[in-house]
């Protein structure tokens, strides 16, 4: 393989596979959860449904009667209903796309869909609040057959098979650290940890394999944070800790995998995500921009596409399969029709919140490292 470019029937290739959907004679039924001031409807999670010509949405639920109104409207007048269970005990969908961002609400809503038999599942990130939830959803998910996709978005988009042929084939060298750096905005610290660590995470790991340890310093006001810091987080996330975190991971790849976000650190035009550090260049994962791949290498930075370094994108609606979920959709519908996991399905999903938590298990244990898998399966701050 040429590790400058690759032939442009591997992006074509790649592409059509994105492309194949379920194959059958009526469109899936989709039923949308959201709920209206508790997340709403995340980052139009419901709507993509409208574009995928294997789906239709047959039925809204939401717990806002205003919300509900507006929303039942915007998707085209389907049925509307106050209570997702009775939602889905009358539509029966095929799909549960589970929209609302506060994630107090996930675990009950992703229970209730897989009671209900739906076939597959698509909820809007982050996972759920607590290791046991997560342990309890991906079992549930495995007895029952349910395909269920999270949507860390960018880790279906197609160029990321692509950095990881480069990072294989030696392109930036020997493979020394990754780093995931969160948002750093008005979140920064444990909440940016929680909502945006985990498409850091998401990415990493593929490169490092699964973390065995996670030693944290977490600040407030730039002093070591007490238990007295300890607050109730936004989001529906829970207990968080710490306006500036910083933690490292140890793997079984012995890659190190670092974690950083500082409130406030945010400046405009620095995308958020991961960095891919070798002995000869650095890869930059830029979480839900386009490009997502950037390969920078004697003071040089050029785009990784999914025909290779510094090609044109040859994917036409590579912006829609990335940022407007449509790959996230395709995939989910091929898992269903393949009885496979999605690309980032409930064990994935499980252990972007075990490395989330990993953070507070460190802080809990006075800054010591804790080893992964953790053992307490309950969120440390409790």
């Amino acid at each position: 393989m040429n590790r400058r470019h690759f032939l442009s029937a591997s992006a074509l290739a790649l592409s059509a596979a994105l492309l194949r959907a379920q194959s059958t004679e009526r469109p899936l039924t989709v039923g949308v959860i959201g709920h209206t001031g508790q997340g709403n409807y995340g980052h139009g999670e419901d709507t993509v449904w409208l574009k995928i010509a294997q789906t239709k949405i047959v039925a809204v639920a939401d717990a806002d009667a205003k919300g509900l109104a507006i929303e039942a409207k915007k998707l085209g007048g389907v049925e509307a209903f106050s209570d997702y269970k009775a939602m889905l005990a009358k539509a029966k969908p095929d799909i549960a796309a589970i929209c609302a961002r506060h994630i107090h609400e996930h675990r009950d809503m992703i229970v209730a869909a897989i009671e209900a038999g739906v076939k597959g599942i698509y909820i809007e990130k982050p996972f759920v609040r607590t290791l046991a939830e997560a342990d309890e959803i991906v079992k549930l998910c495995a007895d029952k057959g349910v395909r269920l996709a999270i949507a860390h978005r960018n880790r279906y988009h197609p160029v990321v098979d692509v950095v990881k042929q480069l990072v294989a084939s030696g392109e930036i060298g020997e493979l020394k650290e990754v780093r995931v750096r969160g948002k750093q905005d008005q979140r920064g610290g444990g909440l940016d940890l929680w909502v945006l660590g985990g498409h850091g995470f998401n990415l990493a790991t593929l490169f490092t394999g699964p973390a065995i340890s996670c030693e944290a310093t977490i600040l407030v006001e730039g002093r070591p944070a007490t238990k007295a810091d300890v607050r109730s987080g936004d989001e529906g996330v829970g207990l968080i800790v710490g306006d500036e975190v910083h933690a490292r991971y140890e793997t079984k790849s012995g890659i190190p995998l670092y974690f950083d976000s500082k409130k406030g650190s945010w400046t405009k035009g620095t995308p958020f995500g991961a960095r891919l550090i070798g002995t000869k260049g650095v890869i930059s994962l830029q979480i839900d921009e386009e490009p997502l791949a950037i390969l920078e290498r004697n003071g040089v930075k050029t785009p990784i596409t999914t025909a290779g370094i510094g090609q044109a994108e040859p994917i036409k609606d590579i912006k829609l399969v990335n940022g407007g979920h449509h790959g996230a959709i395709r995939d989910l519908l091929a898992a269903t029709t393949d009885k496979r996991e999605p690309l980032c399905g409930p064990e994935a999903g499980r252990e972007t919140v075990e490395l989330t938590l990993a953070v507070f298990a460190s802080f809990a244990a006075g800054g010591k490292k804790v080893a992964l898998p953790l053992a307490d399966r309950q969120h440390p701050l409790r």
